[in-house]
């Protein structure tokens, strides 16, 4: 099939790359000039596991091109998939100018029947505005239907996620549009949700939501195992191997981060209240989530005594491992609480660099190695579990500490095996020996 993508940020581009790599024809498109430059010339503008790889063996084969013209894309397509991003406003809701923006350009330039898909997260009833906005705004008499077709890709295993999905969910009004999107995914061999627009809308924030809550469930019992002298990594694994609630998401930590589940929680906590509904078990949700921040900053305090002077060595910059992304990350937002307590701070990401220069120009040190980050530092915070840090040489990193504690954000660490080999070691949670 022809496809046209519009947006090639972490979703869009991952969805192009991966239809392209079915056998389609995919023209992506986007307003940034530059990047469409760098992505030409196969330089993927973010890191994803695979992804650069892919849309260099696609531009190759030529089932996939980078334009800024949106016209052009739309006349050669019939299903179109909108990838803009939705960012947050200071109150949560999703801002939606850019859909908008982009609703009315395809429709000026639709010259013939086109399935209109939204795949980036939105509101439920939005399906509606974008419907009403192109059947408003199209200059010709052609039809076109409107689909919602969320994503369920994760940062890092984003292809493998795309490639083999739970499931598929496709909503909309049409037969036809049902059956276009049903043929295009065909050969993926997954589940599939057909279901009304609205349903589907309601699917993505309902799903990431609930994901969101098991991360604040488990940190929320790792407070209550640290008072108790119980380990949350035992009772994680006890709740997990219950086949109705399952092992995923049960990982207590510093709190959840990156451009999904904050988000889409914010957003759906306002969806709720304009629908009516005061959603507090989301609210709570939120707040303990923020609350794992203020326990960060507490565990230091309590093992390097006084902030002010100390330096404090960071491990891990990006929100989760494997991907550069620091979008609502905590290492960000304890790195800038420190500062304000007059720490100093030295910083080692194997990804993220770049990205965390531009926000934090010159209040941090940073570090080539993870090695460099501990030399001379009080303390060495462990914020993202890359593969990378659990590899380290130990004896090394003590004898570069000016003492030897290491708080572990996401209990990546044996606090016996920590212990033995001499360190003052605390994590989430868990039971010290």
């Amino acid at each position: 099939m022809n496809i046209a993508i519009i947006g090639t940020g972490y979703v869009g581009l991952v969805t192009g790359a991966c239809f392209a790599d079915l056998g389609n024809k995919v023209y992506c498109v986007d307003s940034d000039q530059s990047k469409i430059n760098f992505l030409k010339k196969s330089c993927v503008t973010i890191y994803e596991p695979g992804l650069e790889e892919m849309v260099k063996r696609n531009i190759k084969k030529k089932r996939i091109s980078f334009s800024t013209d949106i016209k052009n894309c739309v006349n050669k397509c019939e299903i179109i998939f909108i990838c803009v991003g939705t960012p947050s406003k200071e109150n949560g809701e999703p801002d939606l100018v850019d859909l908008e923006n982009v609703s009315r350009k395809i429709a000026k330039s639709m010259n013939s029947y086109k399935l209109i898909v939204e795949k980036s997260t939105v509101p439920v009833e939005t399906g509606e505005w974008v419907e009403k906005t192109i059947a408003a705004s199209k200059k010709r008499n052609v039809n076109f239907d409107m689909a919602s077709n969320p994503e369920f890709l994760r940062e890092g295993t984003a292809i493998n996620d795309f490639m083999h999905p739970d499931r598929i969910v496709i909503g909309t009004k049409s037969e036809k549009a049902k059956r276009m999107l049903i043929d295009l995914y065909k050969p993926l061999k997954s589940a599939v949700v057909a279901t009304d627009i609205k349903s589907a809308e309601i699917i993505k924030h309902a799903s990431n939501s609930y994901l969101a809550m098991k991360i604040s469930f488990i940190n929320a019992i790792s407070i209550i195992c640290e008072k108790s002298g119980a380990d949350i990594k035992e009772v994680a694994k006890g709740i997990g191997l219950d086949g109705r609630i399952g092992k995923d998401f049960l990982k207590a930590g510093a709190g959840f981060g990156g451009s999904c589940f904050p988000k889409d929680l914010s957003a759906f906590i306002h969806i709720a209240e304009k629908l009516g509904y005061n959603f507090t078990l989301l609210k709570e949700v939120h707040r303990i989530n923020e609350s794992q921040k203020d326990l960060i900053i507490g565990k230091i305090s309590k093992v390097v005594w006084n902030i002010p002077g100390k330096t404090i060595g960071v491990l891990g910059l990006s929100f989760k491992p494997d991907t550069d992304d620091i979008r609502n990350a905590p290492a960000l937002d304890i790195i800038k609480e420190l500062i304000k307590h007059g720490a100093k701070i030295r910083v080692y990401d194997p990804k993220a660099m770049a990205k965390t220069k531009k926000i934090l120009k010159k209040d941090v040190t940073y570090c080539d190695t993870a090695y460099l980050a501990a030399k001379g530092s009080d303390a060495l915070l462990v914020m993202t579990e890359w593969d990378e840090f659990k590899k380290l040489d130990f004896k090394k990193i003590k004898k570069l500490l000016t003492q030897p504690v290491i708080i572990d954000g996401r209990n990546i660490y044996e606090p016996a095996a920590m212990k033995k080999l001499g360190f003052i070691y605390t994590g989430i949670g868990r039971r010290m020996p």
